[in-house]
């Protein structure tokens, strides 16, 4: 390996190391695709720039990358840098504080070309984080797109299957309408007007006389090949709008507050809809390829041919039995919980056994009370609204959870969940029985002496919630 250094001042700046492959015989390596400066074009005059990334706690670090880098390929950089797992739900997302916008960056897209748009007297940022929601809608489009907000061509059967939906998305012949009521900001004005409108191939328009569709009625409003797509992170706040669900389109080259072309949606459920719709208009087969191929490298090796270090599969997260001469899976969850309180309890009779830094053995209760805050999971003393931002930049997929306190209640904490393109929220409480400290969700037919034991288990298990827990809101470290 050889890392170049400018001087000892730029320790925190990485330059994408050289790696040559050390067995040309297998062709090519997975990991020197990666690596190697197989991962870039080769040219020797390539331009290079610095670039700063940023982490949830605004921990950033400095990567000098060729010009022609991609998004993917900064996120695969700072996957192998800080060891992460590379389940494809990595993403940069670009935030622009002034006008309080942000979205994120798709993986073809060019870093430099990114940033080139940015005003310099403004404090923008690229974020590395997980987005479980970049591709969630090849995999169950039909849940983006609710019945009301969507027609087919009338040669098309009224039922569209799975399939069936996606291939017209990607066709360059057949695309489906999106309508609905959304709220338009009038241009050089600080009033929004509800109007109806359509998305076609062509772009977006609105009608200027009720739901009419014919031509005469129906205005241009936007394209969408010179401009790109954001999402509204302040709400109401800076814009003024009438919802909380907004989002505009921005030039790409140019503009600043007055070239934006705003609007804002009812619901959650109407901006998914609309956003994934023009999303998948803007890039059609690039998304497609995105999401079928989430990393190749310059060389044409894809790193994703490595055996992952875990299964990141929902369905490797079974209960087992040890204890007889074979293992068996445990498919009943009243005898799943009842291992799992078993083997806990022996857990943390172990970790009775292990010392303080006073040299004293921990008490039991203490384990119990606090332990929970070590885990990703968990996050102490955030708000209501805060848990909702956290998993809506996590992307609005089923299972996406965190454990907080609650705010109402000190003594309590709440489980906050994505399911449905909503957000809910389930209160922990606290349970004494016969000198014994519980947890439930359901008032107490299933307890649990601590959190760490509710979230396996409702890991495993649906029981009283809309869905499993499957994916966890944590903040990370660059």
């Amino acid at each position: 390996n050889r890392r170049k250094k400018k001087d000892e001042n730029d320790d925190n700046i990485l330059e994408i190391p050289s790696i040559p492959n050390p067995f040309p015989e297998l062709c090519c390596s997975p990991f020197a695709s990666v690596l190697s400066a197989g991962l870039l074009p080769k040219a020797t005059s390539r331009k290079k720039q610095v670039i700063k990334v940023y982490s949830e706690d605004d921990t950033s670090r400095a990567l000098e990358v060729p010009s022609d880098t991609t998004a993917r390929d900064v996120c695969q950089l700072l996957i192998l840098k800080n060891h992460y797992i590379d389940d494809h739900s990595w993403t940069l997302f670009e935030q622009l504080t002034h006008t309080g916008l942000g979205r994120a960056v798709e993986d073809h897209e060019l870093v430099m070309e990114v940033q080139s748009n940015w005003v310099m007297e403004e404090e923008n940022k690229l974020y590395f984080r997980k987005n479980y929601a970049k591709y969630e809608f090849f995999k169950n489009p039909l849940s983006f797109f609710p019945d009301h907000l969507i027609s087919f061509p009338s040669e098309t059967n009224a039922a569209v299957s799975h399939s069936g939906m996606l291939q017209m998305f990607l066709s360059s012949s057949t695309y489906p309408e999106i309508h609905g009521y959304l709220h338009a900001k009038e241009q050089g004005k600080k009033s929004w007007k509800k109007l109806y409108f359509l998305l076609r191939r062509s772009g977006l328009y609105f009608s200027t006389k009720g739901t009419s569709k014919e031509p005469r009625h129906l205005q241009f409003f936007c394209e969408f090949s010179n401009s790109d797509m954001y999402m509204s992170l302040t709400g109401k706040k800076i814009s003024g709008a009438p919802t909380n669900y907004g989002f505009c389109f921005k030039p790409s080259k140019s503009g600043g507050t007055r070239d934006l072309k705003q609007l804002c949606a009812e619901d959650e459920q109407s901006r998914t809809c609309w956003m994934t719709a023009i999303r998948l208009l803007k890039y059609g087969m690039q998304l497609y390829q995105n999401y079928m191929q989430p990393y190749q490298g310059r060389s044409g090796c894809s790193p994703l041919n490595i055996t992952p270090m875990r299964s990141i599969s929902e369905n490797s997260l079974v209960a087992m039995d040890f204890s007889g001469h074979r293992s068996r899976v445990i498919e009943n969850p009243t005898e799943a919980l009842s291992v799992a309180v078993e083997e806990g309890l022996a857990w943390r009779r172990r970790g009775c056994l292990r010392l303080n830094s006073h040299g004293s053995p921990i008490a039991m209760s203490n384990i119990g009370m606090s332990i929970h805050r070590s885990q990703s999971w968990f996050h102490h003393k955030i708000s209501r609204q805060e848990a909702q931002r956290l998993i809506l930049q996590h992307g609005l997929v089923d299972g996406v959870f965190l454990v907080r306190d609650s705010q109402s209640n000190p003594k309590t904490f709440v489980l906050s969940l994505s399911h449905g393109l909503k957000i809910k929220h389930f209160q922990i409480v606290p349970l004494e029985d016969d000198g014994k400290l519980f947890y439930t969700l359901d008032d107490g037919h299933t307890r649990f002496t601590d959190l760490i034991q509710l979230v396996e288990f409702y890991q495993l298990n649906k029981g009283v919630l809309p869905c499993k827990l499957k994916h966890c809101c944590t903040g990370i470290a660059l």
